[in-house]
């Protein structure tokens, strides 16, 4: 008998006879205290990440208020993070351009570091510090916001987008955590979450869909007025 074969009928006998299961699953009666606590240590540090927010609530209702008007003009949200931030700014422009409650137009906004190819691009060439700020400079007009989210405030590649856009009078603004930090300092705006980073970001996407209330709030008031307007055939 061959030493391949005595391999595979060892793993057979092993196949045919799996290891024995405790006594109770996770989610069928046992409870691991120490598991429970930590996720319970966990949902408790998100509340201050929400009083934070609440704190900064009229700063979000202005974003979301000043967005709407701005891309109804016909101007656009540039957005941009690294990993989980990435995934939220993404998160907010799919908001836009598809729908976040009711019906409404679409509007101009982009994601920065879904830009696949333009990243490992700009990158292999230039640098990872500056994927975010060329495509700025490719992308962003007069006018347009830069909308950058960073639990640390640190990244680089995001404060070297924060530069250029100044340079090119588009607006900035930061969501980050605990301030202060260097990426609030070069936003023109920042709302900084008061907690642990991980729960910094989760208040990020509630910063996030707040925005979009206020947001869909001011379309709606805008579109509502214009119709007025055009009934009463142009006339104030």
């Amino acid at each position: 008998m061959t030493a391949e074969w005595s391999l595979r009928e060892t793993d057979l006998r092993m196949l045919a006879a799996p290891p024995a299961l405790p006594a109770a699953l996770p989610g069928s009666g046992f409870v691991d205290p120490v598991s429970s606590d930590i996720v319970l240590t966990h949902l408790d540090n998100v509340m201050p990440a929400l009083d934070s927010l609440r704190s900064q609530s009229s700063r979000l209702a202005a974003w979301g208020v000043e967005l709407a008007q701005r891309l109804l003009r016909g101007q656009r949200l540039l957005a941009a993070g690294n990993g989980g931030s990435a995934a939220e700014a993404q998160h907010l422009t799919a908001e836009l351009v598809g729908r976040f409650d009711g019906e409404r137009v679409p509007f101009s906004a982009i994601s920065l570091h879904a830009e696949s190819s333009a990243v490992t691009a700009i990158a292999n060439d230039y640098g990872f510090d500056d994927v975010f700020a060329r495509q700025v400079r490719a992308h962003g007009r007069s006018g347009d916001v830069l909308m950058l989210l960073s639990t640390s405030g640190k990244s680089a590649n995001l404060l070297r987008a924060a530069e250029v856009a100044a340079r090119l009078n588009i607006t900035t603004w930061a969501l980050t955590g605990v301030g202060p930090n260097p990426l609030a300092d070069a936003c023109d705006e920042a709302v900084m979450v008061d907690a642990l980073n991980a729960n910094a970001q989760e208040g990020h996407l509630i910063a996030l869909h707040a925005m979009c209330r206020a947001f869909d709030l001011e379309v709606g008031r805008r579109s509502g007025a214009d119709a007025a307007l055009s009934m009463r055939g142009g006339r104030p």
